[in-house]
């Protein structure tokens, strides 16, 4: 049948089209995102031949089902056979579903979904790895490293290409139990003239994975690329048409390396894994409680300890502080690991309800390891390091603070508190300090087989009674 030529133009960010060119997207209000693209339009007895179906196949997909007899995927998952990436994926992979994985180049993305093909080879059946940007050779080297004495498994197949279409074949004759496709952004539809990487070209290659993944029940792992500010690169769609995304962030010039789930439709968004680049691979890390806290200097100015819940385990933390005087202009307001209008928030609060004169401080907040917890537990520990620092008086090392801090100074309990008290004795802290509710919410018992002395204060005003007083002024 004959096809129409159509030229549109696509937002590079949400996907929208638009007959001509604009300098700002109707839709999402981005600037400069508008791109030129050839589209194929199919005729109108093709596109009728196309919608109607013939076969048991249409017959089998127009054919509604009972929501009872569809079978959960909670019993199936596919367990990867590293800890962590299952905890953050919420049990293992789900067949059939679609995972995203971004990240910075070199930050250890192909590693870690290396080791997590190998196991599944090792254990469920072939796995097939699809690499756009490296050569077979590069591959095996990769796999030598991180493989193990056991060796590379003969169920793991590696392939060189980038036109999907191609990868479907092979699909189709091998078959495989899990499926890597090694980046998005290098592949491409031959039915599109677009190059690789642009919005159809993405789009049309996630919707063929999408249709490999769902036809033959197999999950399937996509490597996307990450821009400068360390936002997906290329359309949003994708993101949409995915189960989960996956962030692996970390600093390439140290070894811990986080995985965060920012979309799961299989499980939760709070969980985080932790792992460590080692020369043979990434090497999972059980304790980050004690990593994190194991080289923080006693009694430090500026130095507070906290806590935060991420998704099912308690994460100790340290949140260090530092305030100088500034030169000439503004005072600067810097923080890492924390938002940081929440951290003027904060500063706010200490001036009005501390007396704390911050307006020519230069105050700049870190949390240490590059983490970037979720919620409002710190807010007591980042008020107490800048109180710290900006005083001079040093702080108990073996002191855990929790809490969230309001407009008024008074302090409001968080979740989990008792979890994170556990979490504090066994690392061997000998006092938390926490909002009044949580304290009185601790039943007598609990309070009876803790050996840690736990202090419940109301506003952040009590706070000063709690550093030592040989700093006392």
């Amino acid at each position: 049948m004959a096809k129409k030529p159509k030229t549109v133009f696509v937002c590079n960010e949400c996907g929208s089209e638009s007959s001509k060119w604009v300098g700002q997207c109707p839709v999402c209000g981005a600037w400069n995102s508008m791109f030129e693209q050839k589209v194929v339009e199919f005729s109108e007895d093709d596109r009728r031949r196309r919608t109607s179906g013939t076969g048991s196949g249409a017959a089998k997909a127009g054919r509604p089902e009972r929501l009872a007899e569809v079978k959960s995927s909670e019993a199936t998952r596919i367990d990867t056979g590293i800890k962590e990436l299952n905890r953050v994926l919420g049990g293992g992979l789900v067949p059939g579903s679609l995972c995203l994985i971004s990240g910075e180049p070199g930050i250890g993305k192909s590693t870690l979904i290396l080791q997590a093909a190998q196991n599944i080879a090792a254990s469920k059946g072939v796995v097939l790895y699809v690499t756009g940007e490296e050569s077979e050779e590069q591959i095996r080297m990769r796999a030598d490293r991180v493989c193990g004495p056991e060796g590379i498994s003969g169920n793991l197949f590696i392939l060189a290409e980038t036109n999907i279409e191609n990868v479907s074949a092979v699909c189709q004759s091998l078959n495989p139990v899990f499926l890597i496709v090694d980046s998005i952004q290098t592949m491409y539809s031959a039915d599109l003239e677009s190059a690789p990487g642009s919005v159809s070209q993405v789009r049309a290659c996630g919707n063929e994975l999408m249709k490999i993944g769902k036809s033959y029940n197999i999950p399937v792992f996509i490597v996307a690329h990450v821009t400068k500010s360390g936002d997906l690169a290329g359309p949003r769609i994708v993101e949409h048409m995915v189960d989960c995304v996956l962030s692996f962030t970390g600093d390439r010039s140290h070894e811990m390396r986080i995985l965060r789930s920012q979309k799961n439709r299989f499980g939760t968004t709070s969980e985080i894994g932790a792992f460590e680049m080692a020369e043979e691979g990434l090497i999972e890390i059980e304790n980050l409680s004690g990593i994190l806290m194991e080289e923080m200097d006693k009694d430090s100015e500026g130095a507070v300890a906290t806590a935060v819940y991420e998704g099912t385990r308690p994460l100790i933390l340290e949140v260090q502080a530092l305030t100088s005087p500034c030169n000439i202009g503004f005072a600067r307001r810097t923080a890492l690991g924390i938002d940081s209008s929440r951290l003027n928030m904060l500063i706010a609060v200490l001036e009005k309800k501390m007396g704390l004169s911050l307006l020519n401080q230069d105050v700049y907040v870190n949390i240490v390891g590059g983490l970037r917890p979720e919620g409002t537990y710190t807010d007591l520990a980042v008020a107490m390091a800048v109180y710290s620092s900006c005083t001079g008086k040093k702080f108990d090392s073996r002191t855990l603070v929790i809490g969230e801090i309001g407009l008024t100074g008074d302090l409001r309990a968080v979740q989990n508190s008792d979890k994170i008290i556990k979490e504090a004795q066994r690392l061997g802290f000998s006092r938390i300090v926490l909002p009044i509710k949580n304290a009185q919410h601790l039943r007598e018992k609990d309070r009876e087989s803790l050996r840690i002395e736990i202090v419940g204060i109301r506003n952040i005003a009590e706070a000063k009674e709690l550093f030592p007083k040989t700093y006392q002024i």
